[in-house]
């Protein structure tokens, strides 16, 4: 699963990877949740386009969305059956310009989080399905999913899910939908490479959409809890002896 992500690398370095025509220019940002704005990257007539969407798919055919589950993740497994994806997978796919993500592991009864980022610090694709929404009154609302897989050996032991990874030089296959069956671009749908990512715990402040700051991606330690303080043994108090000698009579 991926429910928060970071998109940080200059727009430069995101044109350059990514191949897009324009300069849209947008900030870093530290803490990318659903239902917010999110780039993507698309064909349009045969050329890769950047784009804002919600981050949340609604098929065409949802009437309210209000009363729709929100998709933020598109099983892998699934894509090709389930109604939301099917007709995404086959003819809107999309790419997520990231630079890495956001993962929860529960343990002792609370939530560690963790940044999972490409090692060499670099930005990176995650495979994702676009759908347009066309409400009753004709306004339109584009939104986006990211396709996730099995975990790798790497990230498994914080969680059993991961997004898929879109390698560079597999941008072209997976986006062009009017060219490459979606069985075809399935086989592109694997977990990411074993030397591709790290792992390292950042602090619970994630879990507040509110913050969102480079400090968001400092190493994280977990607080000792302060040593229990030893009490001092109490005195013991001898009880006093009751005066049972009689007086004198004389």
């Amino acid at each position: 699963m991926c429910g928060r992500y970071v998109i940080i690398s200059s727009p430069q370095a995101f044109r350059q990877l990514f191949g897009y025509s324009g300069q849209p220019n947008f900030p870093p940002r530290y803490n990318v949740a659903p239902t917010q704005p999110v780039p993507i990257v698309r064909l349009s007539e045969g050329k890769r386009q950047f784009a804002l969407v919600r981050w949340g798919l609604i098929p065409s055919w949802v009437k309210d969305p209000r009363t729709f589950s929100l998709l933020i993740n598109a099983r892998a497994e699934s894509v090709l059956e389930k109604p939301a994806f099917r007709n995404a997978m086959k003819r809107r796919r999309c790419l997520f310009l990231t630079d890495g993500f956001y993962e929860w592991q529960e343990e002792g009864g609370r939530k560690r989080v963790y940044h999972v980022r490409r090692k060499d610090g670099g930005p990176m694709a995650f495979a994702g399905l676009w759908e347009t929404w066309t409400g009753p009154n004709g306004e339109e609302q584009e939104t986006a999913a990211i396709v996730t897989t099995s975990a790798n050996r790497t990230l498994s032991v914080i969680h059993d899910r991961m997004p898929v990874v879109i390698a560079p030089d597999a941008f072209e296959m997976w986006l062009d939908s009017a060219n490459v069956d979606a069985k075809v671009a399935e086989a592109l749908i694997a977990p990411a490479p074993e030397n591709l990512l790290e792992i390292y715990e950042v602090s619970p402040a994630v879990n507040r959409v509110a913050n969102d700051s480079s400090a968001l991606l400092d190493p994280y330690t977990v607080p000792e809890a302060p040593p229990t303080p030893i009490e001092e043994p109490k005195p013991v108090r001898k009880p006093k002896l009751k005066d049972t000698a009689q007086g004198s009579l004389f």
